[in-house]
């Protein structure tokens, strides 16, 4: 065995070749995107509302949301299926879109709840002085401020859609719609596997991961150590 002479894309134009992947890279894109940013804004609303209002059920809604972490959703599977085939949503995008929203939500509020509370009321006092709306507050004056704890859960969230290879087995089986997981199964012979075409699929889906976590490494490395030192 030694280093290779030269540098060939033959793997890569194999792999457009034998398969839609062009396809199946835009429905991971299409899912992954509308689910983060449905996470961001939900989960912010949700957390504004838990951390700024005080109302005697806001402890009881704060674990209500903390249990979506506690209950495996894969329990409910069979369920979720029934729902979803009576909405018609199964062979959809969208379908897709909802669980993972639904799973992605109450660790955003976890995250966002915790550093609203840490942010001075009297930034929020001053905008409303001003003349500003709640969504304005929240939108204008707090989101930009949030940066770090955003970078967080969109880093988390990114990489648990963009991987996740279960639900799209089960909600994604029509040919249009099947993601990058579910679609690079058949390089996998029942004899043999082209091993060079397999990995090529494989590095070109690691490419979203990688970009966005080069721009967003900084804002997920603050809010990690967020509260850390004084």
């Amino acid at each position: 065995m030694s280093l290779p002479t030269s540098f060939r894309l033959a793997s890569y134009e194999e792999l457009f070749r034998q398969l839609p992947y062009g396809r199946y890279f835009f429905n991971s894109v299409l899912v992954t995107g509308v689910s983060v940013l449905a996470i961001l804004v939900f989960g912010s609303l949700a957390s504004y509302y838990i951390s700024r209002y005080s109302f005697r059920w806001n402890p009881w809604l704060y674990m209500y949301f903390l249990a979506g972490m506690m209950i495996p959703v894969k329990l409910g599977v069979v369920p979720l299926f029934m729902l979803m085939r009576q909405l018609h949503l199964i062979n959809t995008p969208w379908s897709l879109v909802l669980i993972y929203s639904g799973i992605g939500i109450p660790l955003a509020i976890l995250i966002l709840t915790g550093f609203f509370k840490t942010m001075p009321t009297e930034i929020e006092e001053a905008a409303r002085i001003d003349g500003s709306s709640e969504l304005g507050i929240l939108f204008r004056v707090l989101i930009p401020l949030m940066k770090p704890a955003l970078g967080t859960v969109m880093i988390i969230q990114f990489i648990n859609i963009w991987n996740d290879f279960f639900f799209p087995l089960l909600f994604a089986q029509k040919e249009s719609v099947k993601t990058l997981q579910i679609g690079m199964m058949s390089l996998f012979g029942e004899y043999s596997t082209d091993w060079s075409v397999l990995f090529a699929g494989l590095t070109v889906a690691s490419l979203p991961m990688m970009i966005l976590f080069l721009f967003a490494s900084r804002q997920f490395m603050e809010g990690l150590t967020a509260g850390a030192v004084k």
